[in-house]
């Protein structure tokens, strides 16, 4: 985990959006300026940026779920129950994130402040990380001779491929006749093509792509049908389902396939498979997005503020996740596959990565999740026109 998932406005989230929405509960209007009394400049002469609260608290819950599930994986040879739990989170947690990346690219098209902004925000904080991840393994596992390359992602690092690839090719999904069909198609042949290779990290590009897709076309009332009092109850009973399901294919099925790294002969099984399991892992995904999505609070919560700071804690938690593999803080401590130690795990993860979200972390790390770099582009004449009429209007 997917922006992004960053998967802007920051505050900025790990999944950009090119445009955030319209609070809950208001209508567009296109009104004209002499139609409507001139609103009041505030301080700066810039109208603040509204944000959804219910999209913010699903970054939030989704990250922490991220975190939660990397804090289970060394768990899951141990303890079935944490093996459903890490089964069931990963069915969904990145889809989810992928999903709503794909809702707030709308509006993307390749006008320079958004391409600026894609540079900015994605492109740039891929190269930082990918070099800090790389040092960072030749020391913590002791590896002097792990290579650097920008075409092989390291760990979570793929998500920002990933949304700059779908981001490209935004226009594209925006103009073909059957996007969701067509995208679905695309990941079921890069599951039965081994011949991608791991470049770019391909394979996940491709086959979380349909979530991408979907997010494209969703509309603010598709929302509002997960939200239904109905769908939030029916949602228990779905999880439970999942849940069960999950601890009784943990010791028969590879959690690999919850990855989307591979294709299906990789994982050992034969090319007919693909198609088949391509469909089952989409349609178990979009179920349980929807019930995660039908039990996320559409008010404002104590953690509503730190779902713009996502990618932060996206990106950084992954120096503990991996540094407690590196360093054997598991088998240092055998207690930690006991169940109040699994719980214990749970909780820590929870609360560090919530840590790396907040305001004062973002303010440290800025520089490198979200540059200005105003020296690195030209300037654009059309924008720069747009401001001197926004000066105007407002004098």
């Amino acid at each position: 985990m997917t922006n992004s998932l960053h998967p802007h406005g920051f505050q900025r989230s790990p999944l950009p959006p090119a445009q955030e929405p319209a609070p809950e509960g208001r209508t567009a209007r296109h009104d004209t300026a002499k139609d409507r009394p001139a609103p009041a400049a505030p301080p700066g002469g810039q109208r603040p940026k509204q944000r959804d609260a219910f999209f913010d608290n699903a970054k939030y819950l989704a990250i922490v779920l991220v975190a939660m599930g990397h804090s289970w994986e060394p768990l899951t040879d141990h303890s079935r129950t944490a093996e459903a739990l890490y089964m069931t989170v990963y069915t969904f947690h990145m889809p989810a994130f992928i999903l709503i990346s794909g809702y707030f690219s709308r509006s993307f098209d390749m006008r320079p402040d958004r391409l600026k902004r894609l540079i900015t925000g994605v492109v740039v904080p891929y190269v930082l990380f990918e070099t800090a991840y790389t040092f960072f393994k030749r020391w913590a596992d002791d590896d002097p001779t792990y290579d650097f390359s920008l075409l092989d992602p390291w760990y979570l690092t793929w998500f920002l491929v990933a949304l700059f690839v779908w981001r490209m090719t935004t226009p594209i999904w925006k103009l073909v006749r059957w996007p969701v069909p067509l995208s679905l198609a695309i990941a079921t042949l890069a599951a039965v093509s081994p011949d991608i290779g791991d470049d770019l990290d391909l394979q996940r590009v491709l086959q979380f792509l349909p979530f991408f897709v979907i997010g494209l076309h969703m509309k603010p009332e598709h929302f509002q049908l997960v939200r239904r009092r109905s769908v939030r109850i029916l949602s228990v009973p779905a999880f439970a389902c999942a849940l069960a399901v999950a601890y009784w294919a943990g010791p028969r099925m590879n959690s690999a396939w919850f990855y989307h790294r591979d294709s299906v002969q990789e994982l050992g099984a034969p090319p007919w498979t693909g198609p088949l399991m391509t469909m089952a892992m989409f349609s178990c995904s979009l179920l349980l997005v929807a019930c995660f999505f039908a039990w996320v609070p559409r008010r404002r919560m104590w953690f509503t503020a730190l779902g713009a700071g996502t990618l932060y804690g996206y990106l950084l938690h992954g120096f503990l996740a991996k540094g407690s593999r590196f360093w054997g803080w598991f088998d240092a401590y055998p207690w930690l596959y006991k169940p109040l130690g699994e719980i214990a795990v749970t909780v820590i993860a929870a609360v560090v990565v919530t840590a790396l979200c907040t305001p004062p972390v973002q303010r440290v790390f800025r520089w490198s999740m979200e540059p200005k770099m105003t020296w690195a582009f030209r300037k654009d004449p059309a924008e720069q026109d747009r401001h001197r009429h926004r000066a105007t209007a407002r004098a």
